[in-house]
Order: structure tokens, then C-alpha cells, then sequence
């Protein structure tokens, strides 16, 4: 046998090996691979087919593709075939298609031309997979988007609102057809901050938090202060389309933490939140009167540097820390004004945390106690001073005790010797 002979018996294995492979691809695929005439007629139809839409191989070929094609949608198969016909590659299409049992089945298909040893299209061959499951989540999705309380948004990456639900309407007085198309930013109080939330999530993938007010279109001054959660999405390829994002209303808890804001202000008790790394990371009014610094100058700066002693002012934090709370913790603030102003206080502070419970800082509030510790301190050196002349007037008492008893003595030596005189040896 001659080599040409052998090189062609090999090229006809390789050839018999490779549609051996594409034939069990085909009866073990999933999915479902037909193919048929440019008239539409079914020519191949694999066990995935037969799954799918429930006619056996037999029952489907020779016939027209029609039969899972649901009433009002026949001229779907012609226009498919026509695109086919005039040389495009391949044609993507998304549709329904009726099961033998008069089920509709949601498909994505791809259908290519097949050509005959000369190139010619002679036919078309698609594959089709069944996104049941997938609409379904797609429909769930959808409906707890639209029971959702908060607004949501899909923006496309020039900014543009994509779809939206009904707490977005209801947010903004807007329709969703007059909502869908429009600049995501225009329905903020501030378009250029609410520009900023979408170029951000593009850049970075996502962002948690991010605080805008809405304004209703009323033409009144209604407001609405919301948090914004956003991230982005993709498509099939993994390529960005755009930003998904939900907003909470605020407002509510945002009137109560003014309201808060309000009343730690107004107290006179200095207070203050501390970071785990032990800086002031809010104050009040009363906490600048009592440290003579500004608000924006104590934030950031470390707590225990406004105290007399700083290592036990230091300690507070890392046994809140420890325990959870503390009372009545003795400490002197030290007023920066460039004298000796200093400020007893008692100190109570507990631990604060977020909704997941982790530990976020410390809240300390500290009571002025300057005039009490004074008190007692002059109470303390009035008590020194009467013991001291209490100290002085029992030594006097001793001394003039030794005095009288000593003349006492000295009266009963005069009064013997008077009464018997002056003893022999005195003569």
C-alpha cells in the first residue's frame, strides 16, 4: 500500500472518528439539537429534544418545525430560515415553544447554517436550551423586587434608569414609563453626589451605605433621605451591562438621630464616642466648653490627651472593652487655654454596636463634679484643721494636767512640813 493510500485511509478514520464523537455529543447533550431544510422541515432531532418538548424522533421527523411553534407565532420560523438563507452565521433568538403536552417552554436558541461538501447552505441547525427555571427565578426575583418596601434601580453604565419598581414611583412621583430611559441623577437634590454612587460602583464593583435625598416631583418640597446599596451586574460573558441598586428610606430614622443629635447637644455632661483605637469620633457642645477645643479639632485626636493623667484616662476605654461598661470613673479634664483650668468628672461609658452586634466603639458620658470634689476636698482639709487643734488641745491638756498634778504634790509637801515641821536632819 502506498503512503498516499495510507494518508488517505487515515484521513477517513480521523474524519469517521470525529463524527463518531459529534454523533454521541449529540445523543448525550441536554439540550435540544435539530436541524432541518431551509423550508423548515425537521431532519435530525436528538434524545434532548425528545425531552424537551416531548415528540419522539420518529413522531418529529419529516415534519414541520411548526409543531412547537404556539399559535400566533408561525412567522417566527420563516424569518429565522430568511436570515439563514441570506448568509448570516449564526442567529440568537429567545421565544417560547409548545411542548406535545400544549406546554409553553421559554428557549434560548442559536441557529447556524449546515452546507453540503461544496459550501452550499442546504439547511440550519439549532440548539436550544430550556430556561423554564431560569424565568421562573427571573419571575420570583421580579416579584420580590416589586413587594420590596425599598426603591430599586437598574442603571445602565451611561446612567441611564434601565428598569425600576413601584417603591421608585412612589418615592419620586414618576411612572415607570417616564422613569425608564431618564437620568438616574436628576431625581436627587444632589445630581452631581447621585452621579458619583453609579461611576463609583463601576469602578470599584459595589458600595454599601451611600446617603442622597430624593426629591418627589409634587412640585412641593418633598424630601426623602434614602441609603443606597449598589453593585454592578453582568451578562452572560461576564462583561459589566450596568448597576443594580436599592435605596431604604431613612427619613424616619434620620428625624429620630437629629432628634438624638439634639438632645446630646443640649445636655450639659460632656460626651463623646471612641473608636477601638481610642479616638474621639463624635462629641458634643458641652465636651469643646469643657477641653476649650473645637469639634473638628477633637475628632480624630486620642481621648486620653485632654486628662491630667492620661494612662488612666486610657484605661476607661480598654475596660468598657473588657466589660462592657463602667460607672462613676474618676478622671480631671484639662481645659487647653494655656492655664491650669482643670475639671473633675465622673465618667460612665458602655459599648455600642451595629446590627450584626459586633462592637463598633465606646460611648462616654462624663459628669461635671468639679464643685462636689471641692466641697469635699474643703471638708476634707476642715477635718485636718480640727484635728490638728484637736491634737493641740489634748497636748495642752496633758502639759496643764502634769502642771496641777505636780502642785497638787508640791501643797502636800508644804502642808506635812508645816504640820511637823522640818525633819530632824534639816535643823
Amino acid at each position: 500500500m502506498s503512503s498516499q493510500e495510507e494518508t488517505f485511509e487515515d484521513q477517513q478514520r480521523q474524519a469517521l472518528e470525529s463524527a463518531q464523537r459529534l454523533a454521541a455529543i449529540v445523543e448525550q447533550s441536554d439540550e435540544a439539537i435539530i436541524s432541518g431544510t431551509l423550508d423548515g422541515i425537521i431532519t435530525t432531532w436528538n434524545p434532548g429534544a425528545e425531552r424537551m418538548f416531548g415528540y419522539s424522533s420518529e413522531e418529529a421527523i419529516g415534519r414541520s418545525a411548526a409543531i412547537i411553534v404556539p399559535q400566533g407565532q408561525e412567522n417566527e420560523i420563516p424569518a429565522v430560515l430568511a436570515k439563514i438563507k441570506a448568509g448570516r452565521p449564526v442567529v440568537r433568538i429567545e421565544t417560547d415553544c409548545v411542548g406535545k403536552d400544549g406546554r409553553l417552554i421559554p428557549i434560548s436558541a442559536t441557529v447556524s447554517p449546515t452546507r453540503n461538501a461544496d459550501g452550499q447552505i442546504i439547511g440550519a441547525s439549532t440548539i436550544a436550551r430550556d430556561m423554564t427555571s431560569q424565568r421562573q427565578a427571573a419571575e420570583l426575583a421580579r416579584s420580590m423586587i416589586e413587594a420590596s418596601l425599598d426603591s430599586m434601580v437598574s442603571i445602565s453604565a451611561e446612567g441611564l434608569i434601565t428598569d425600576t419598581n413601584e417603591a421608585t414611583v412612589k418615592l419620586t412621583g414618576v411612572p415607570r414609563d417616564k422613569l425608564i430611559g431618564t437620568s438616574f441623577s436628576r431625581y436627587f437634590t444632589n445630581p452631581e453626589k447621585a452621579e458619583a454612587i453609579y461611576q463609583k460602583v463601576l469602578e470599584t464593583g459595589s458600595i454599601s451605605d451611600y446617603p442622597l435625598t430624593l426629591r418627589h416631583r409634587d412640585g412641593g418640597d418633598t424630601y426623602t433621605e434614602v441609603m443606597y446599596n449598589a453593585s454592578v451586574f453582568h451578562d452572560s460573558l461576564g462583561d459589566v451591562i450596568g448597576v443594580f441598586a436599592a435605596a431604604r428610606d431613612v427619613s424616619e430614622l434620620k428625624k429620630g438621630a437629629d432628634y438624638a443629635r439634639s438632645l446630646i447637644e443640649a445636655a450639659l455632661d460632656p460626651m463623646v464616642t471612641i473608636s477601638p483605637e481610642g479616638k474621639i469620633t463624635d462629641t458634643n457642645a458641652a465636651t469643646v466648653k469643657l477641653t476649650g477645643v473645637p469639634r473638628e479639632q477633637l475628632i480624630g485626636t486620642s481621648f486620653s490627651g485632654y486628662f491630667t493623667d492620661p494612662e488612666k484616662a486610657e484605661a476607661i476605654y480598654q475596660k468598657v472593652f473588657e466589660k462592657g461598661f463602667i460607672t462613676d470613673y474618676p478622671l480631671t479634664l484639662r481645659h487647653h487655654n494655656g492655664e491650669e483650668t482643670r475639671t473633675d468628672v465622673l465618667y460612665n461609658a458602655s459599648v455600642y454596636r451595629d446590627a450584626a452586634r459586633n462592637v463598633l466603639g465606646v460611648f462616654a458620658s462624663a459628669r461635671d463634679v468639679t464643685k462636689q470634689m471641692e466641697a469635699q476636698r474643703e471638708a476634707a482639709r476642715q477635718q485636718a484643721r480640727e484635728l490638728d487643734r484637736l491634737a493641740e488641745l489634748e497636748r495642752f491638756q496633758r502639759l496643764t494636767v502634769g502642771r496641777e498634778i505636780k502642785m497638787i504634790e508640791l501643797k502636800k509637801e508644804i502642808e506635812y512640813l508645816r504640820k511637823y515641821g522640818p525633819t530632824e536632819g534639816t535643823r
